[in-house]
């Protein structure tokens, strides 16, 4: 049995929560993957999986063996980053989570990272407040963008201010691109039917807060975990949406919108990446830190709040 093979299947079981798609993850067949965590759990005389008609989630001896796989797969990148990065010359992967909001700010980052490093590998997953807490935690993530006023556990390069848009159809110019209009504030936003994000998202939560703050509770006309949905609720449905400013880039090419500045009250939330406090850095995430702290992309990453610059 090769160990660190075993201990990558059963990381990627973990994420993915399914048998086969872990599987295809790691480019191996289901029953191969099966076999070498049975194989596993043989070699460590303890059940590590809990097995059903699908997968069920892992044992407490299960969740120690995953922390332990996760130290050990870090530690080999770090050791294959050492050797076969030169003098500014980084090379190796880097695991960037991203609460959904964030997305085309970090797309944009790991673009610009990569092109400044070819030798490094930038894989960005769009994950929840607390799968990204949770993985910095672990170290299957090397830093996460999202909400630093979250926890003060990590720490935290500021990156910019997200501020937030009443998205709607316009009432006007139904063929002309997007239209940014006059300000409104979050009460007249709160009269409309809205498509929300769910409850669990911390974007739900800052928005709830705001509407709080004028008097008022909103029953969204739908609710979702994607970004995509509400978007496309807005373009084909009869609903509005609140979006910070940094996805009104998603919307440009579309016809028939217009995006309102949301004020009364004024809501800034700071937005920044996060690395775990104390771990020994990989060549890739020092490059990236000297990124997130460069000049020129914070002057870059500033208008994110607002409407993303062409």
């Amino acid at each position: 049995m090769n160990l660190l093979d075993a201990m990558r299947y059963l990381v990627a079981l973990e994420q993915h929560r399914h048998f086969g798609r872990a599987a295809s993850a790691c480019h191996i067949t289901q029953p191969a993957l099966s076999n070498a965590l049975r194989a596993l759990e043989e070699e460590l005389d303890v059940a590590i999986v809990r097995r059903g008609r699908s997968y069920e989630g892992l044992t407490p001896e299960g969740e120690r063996v995953l922390a332990s796989a996760n130290r050990l797969l870090r530690e080999q990148e770090l050791l294959r980053q050492d050797l076969h990065s030169g003098a500014g010359t980084p090379r190796g992967s880097l695991s960037i989570g991203a609460v959904p909001t964030t997305l085309p700010v970090a797309a944009r980052f790991a673009a610009q990272l990569q092109a400044r490093h070819p030798g490094i590998r930038p894989i960005v997953r769009s994950l929840s407040s607390h799968e990204i807490e949770t993985g910095l935690e672990n170290l299957s993530l090397d830093m996460g963008l999202g909400y630093i006023e979250r926890s003060a556990k990590f720490s935290a390069v500021p990156q910019y201010a997200e501020e937030y848009f009443l998205l709607r159809r316009a009432a006007v110019g139904a063929g002309a691109p997007l239209h940014v209009g006059e300000t409104v504030s979050w009460r007249t936003a709160a009269a409309m039917s809205l498509c929300l994000l769910t409850p669990e998202m911390h974007n739900r939560t800052i928005l709830d807060a705001a509407f709080a703050q004028v008097g008022v509770e909103v029953l969204p006309a739908i609710e979702t975990n994607s970004i995509v949905t509400v978007v496309l609720s807005v373009l084909d449905g009869e609903v509005g949406a609140v979006l910070p400013g940094a996805l009104m880039a998603l919307v440009r090419g579309y016809k028939g919108l217009e995006a309102l500045p949301l004020r009364e009250p004024e809501v800034r939330t700071p937005i920044g990446f996060m690395v775990a406090k104390g771990a020994r850095a990989s060549r890739a995430l020092e490059a990236a830190l000297l990124l997130a702290n460069d000049a020129a992309w914070l002057r870059h990453a500033a208008t994110q709040g607002g409407l993303l610059d062409a």
